[in-house]
């Protein structure tokens, strides 16, 4: 990273030293909404990270937004989610929007005016998107969008949505005639339902998305042309599954340092308890998966930024990473004994939280899918 981007990542873990890891605890359990933290991130200019200057965003490499996302996350996974799926859709404005759509979103996307999420799964699937149920249909200078979307994190308070819908049920393969619809949140039509009930990722909502003769302009099309909407998304998921990558290590991160913590304060049999050999083991095994998602997400990084296609590499690192990161929260509550399972402390949090990157983004499975595909066409490493 630049000197530059060091300074970003610097005042990034400040605020989360001084501000997340005091409240994080409280306001996960009470499941509230974190506006301070928000509105903090975005002065901070954390929601314009991957946005151009042009447009009033600090735009960084996916190595510096990576390390931002990780700190987020180490401090409080669910504001690393408020962030991801916005820089995701600023990520596709910038690569694939038209100069009116960049003009018309980025500039306000970039200082947290407006927030942006994307609306991929639905009821029925998640992982199968090329054959979504949510359509759009032509109608003069309109397209007229019916169907139903799930598990859409910050719908309730993003200013634009970016759909993925079909806007020709009669292409051939069908991801041929997928596209991805700039969604505004007052637009009638669309409906956000019911805050899913969730393990953890509290504090942050995750809707129910309906809509009903839901009325875009044709100019709504991301890029201005149906039909490339399939591509466009998987492009974008790219930095997507870095994020996650990232949240999963940030976690992992809090997990092994709180571990740390309490092995060298806590004693029994009248010494520490990281001196008995299954206790240090545990943190040996920890601290070696933490390093190696650590070093899989920046070599991802790294690639993206290097202008490479990185669906391999993201793929990998969110797959390690996020299993990493399940394995070191358990072996946190170990760690901790009794004391793990308390809400006293924060990392039966992590434990909870630690999920959601598994099946987020792509489950992992998908991503194995991904990366089996990849090794094949590039005749391996």
């Amino acid at each position: 990273m630049s000197e530059e981007e060091q300074v970003v990542v610097s005042v990034v873990r400040d605020f989360v030293e001084r501000d997340v890891r005091p409240s994080a605890r409280e306001l996960e359990h009470g499941n509230t909404y974190p506006a301070e933290l928000i509105d903090r991130m975005k002065q901070l200019g954390i929601y314009g990270l991957a946005i151009a200057e042009e447009h009033g965003g600090t735009r960084v490499s996916a190595e510096c937004f990576a390390m931002v996302t990780e700190e987020l996350a180490r401090g409080w996974m669910s504001l690393a989610g408020a962030m991801g799926g916005h820089t995701v859709v600023a990520t596709l404005l910038g690569k694939f929007g038209t100069d009116d759509q960049r003009a018309a979103y980025l500039p306000r996307m970039a200082t947290g005016e407006i927030r942006a999420t994307m609306a991929l799964t639905e009821p029925a699937g998640g992982s199968d998107l090329a054959h979504l149920a949510t359509n759009a249909t032509r109608d003069g200078d309109h397209w007229v969008i019916n169907g139903a979307k799930t598990w859409i994190t910050n719908a309730r308070r993003a200013g634009v949505i970016a759909l993925l819908c079909r806007t020709d049920r009669d292409a051939q393969p069908p991801h041929n005639g997928i596209s991805v619809l700039l969604v505004d949140a007052e637009t009638p039509g669309l409906t956000i339902g019911r805050d899913l009930p969730k393990l953890g990722y509290k504090g942050v909502e995750s809707c129910e998305v309906f809509l009903d003769d839901c009325r875009v302009p044709a100019t709504a099309v991301l890029g201005g042309e149906p039909g490339h909407g399939f591509a466009q998304m998987m492009s974008g998921l790219e930095i997507g599954r870095i994020q996650v990558a990232a949240r999963a290590t940030g976690v992992a991160k809090a997990a092994l340092d709180d571990a740390l913590a309490y092995a060298r304060q806590r004693e029994t049999f009248g010494k520490p308890i990281w001196q008995h050999q299954s206790v240090g083991n545990l943190l040996a095994d920890m601290a070696t998966q933490y390093s190696a998602a650590r070093q899989l997400l920046l070599h991802a990084a790294r690639v993206h930024d290097s202008g490479a296609r990185s669906d391999l590499e993201a793929g990998m690192a969110k797959l390690f990473a996020s299993e990493a990161a399940m394995k070191i929260t358990v072996d946190a509550i170990r760690v901790h004994g009794g004391y793990g399972y308390s809400t006293e402390f924060d990392v039966e949090r992590y434990f909870r939280d630690a999920p959601l990157m598994i099946v987020g983004e792509g489950t992992n499975e998908i991503q194995r899918g991904v990366i089996a595909r990849q090794l094949i066409a590039r005749d391996g490493l």
